[in-house]
């Protein structure tokens, strides 16, 4: 997993591009029921599915102020009639406030419809998912993007999708080589991973190049990681620099007592001159008294032929 820089920087890079909605964001309008009485996830595994999912998607779109990211609640598509509504798991709309949030979505008042709308197979929801949603989806309400996956790992796995051609019709998304699917709306790929623990067979998006976007617990080890990596850093560092102080107080050491030996060295060889100069001046003065010497005895013996 690469640094949170590195992934900030493609974050900006791969972003979509698109226009601000002609609408207000609208929290609740009179009249349109926003709750079914029904949990948001059937199961476990959808739960599991869902939040992280959603979690995703929220972080990863929430540089920009105007990707509004909704999870199971109404989305009303038809202005007066309260019986055109859908509640997809989770959808993305370009172009509207990302906040305040909204008791349920209406496509009028908001000036746009999502863009990109996934759901997650259950038992009772299944059979329209993979057959009428999808022209409700995209032909009724204008969605560009439809997914639907299978998360329970007890389950065969299951994961497609669809989008609005330049004609106008439906086209399924040709899945990649590892099975994963790219969605041209959000410049995003999705592919799924089994989590053995929990058996979810959990959809997860990635950028274009392949990185993964991580989750809040991710990102937390991730910042974790990052940190220990900075402190071994500057440890490392820091005992890099003792150990060159210590090397070089060693060579200012080592350079000092080689002055002191060059030193004593230069003195004991004035020594050796000085006592060498001495002695050659006791011989020359041994010399010069043995000739001393000599005269004298030979005048000496001179006198005393001459007494004789």
């Amino acid at each position: 997993m690469e640094s949170l820089n590195d992934f900030a920087f493609k974050q900006r890079k791969y972003m979509p591009v698109f226009p601000k909605a002609i609408g207000k964001p609208t929290v609740y309008i009179e009249g349109y029921p926003y709750e079914d009485n029904e949990p948001m996830a059937g199961t476990g595994y959808h739960g599991e599915q869902i939040a992280l999912f959603f979690e995703q998607l929220s972080r990863y779109f929430a540089v920009n102020a105007h990707i509004h990211i909704g999870i199971d609640n109404f989305i009303y598509y038809r202005e007066g009639d309260i019986t055109k509504f859908v509640s997809p798991d989770v959808y993305v709309v370009f172009g509207v406030a990302k906040f305040p949030q909204r008791r349920s979505f209406y496509t009028w008042s908001e000036g746009a419809v999502p863009a990109v709308v996934f759901e997650f197979l259950s038992d009772s929801t299944a059979a329209r998912d993979r057959s009428e949603k999808v022209q409700l989806y995209l032909m009724d309400i204008g969605v560009q993007e439809y997914f639907i996956h299978q998360p329970e790992m007890k389950k065969p796995p299951e994961f497609r999708g669809w989008r609005r051609s330049a004609s106008g019709g439906i086209v399924e998304i040709v899945p990649a080589a590892d099975g994963g699917l790219f969605s041209e709306t959000l410049n995003l790929s999705f592919q799924w991973v089994e989590q053995r623990q929990s058996h979810v067979r959990l959809l997860r998006p990635y950028l274009p190049d392949g990185t993964p976007i991580t989750t809040s617990m991710e990102e937390h080890h991730l910042r974790m990681e990052e940190h220990h990596l900075r402190v071994a850093a500057e440890t490392l560092a820091a005992e890099e620099a003792a150990r060159r102080e210590a090397a070089e107080m060693l060579a200012a050491g080592e350079a000092e007592r080689r002055e002191a030996a060059e030193m004593l060295a230069r003195g004991e060889a004035a020594r050796r001159e000085a006592a060498e100069m001495l002695a050659r001046g006791e011989a020359e003065r041994r010399r010069a008294l043995e000739l001393e010497l000599e005269r004298l005895r030979a005048a000496l013996a001179t006198r005393q032929d001459e007494s004789a």
